[in-house]
């Protein structure tokens, strides 16, 4: 038997489409994180290269949550689609670039 990690997951065409949008303002449902030992239910209000932040209802103050190994789901006007940070791990202004485009740096 072999133990090979998992394939990573390649979004689909309307997945890229709504991902390559505006992320700010969507509510997210973050089930696994390293950071995080529970899971979140939120609205994003930021996001950088390498984190989200995420307002959380009950809470002062919004969690910074980093992108590397996030997943969860994200509902955006397109529906729910899988959240996974290693992949949106990009500015958020190059990330419409490298979705929609089929040069050597896109997302895989």
């Amino acid at each position: 038997m072999s133990s090979d990690p998992p394939a990573p997951h390649s979004p689909s065409r309307v997945e890229r489409e709504a991902l390559a949008g505006e992320l700010i303002g969507a509510p997210v449902e973050i089930d696994r994180s390293p950071t995080l030992g529970h899971r979140v239910d939120g609205t994003i209000v930021d996001e950088s290269l390498s984190t989200f932040t995420v307002r959380v209802p009950g809470r002062r103050r919004p969690l910074v949550v980093p992108k590397t190994g996030l997943e969860g789901t994200i509902v955006l006007p397109a529906g729910e689609l899988p959240l996974r940070g290693d992949s949106l791990r990009v500015r958020p202004e190059d990330r419409t670039k490298r979705l929609l485009s089929g040069g050597p740096r896109r997302f895989r």
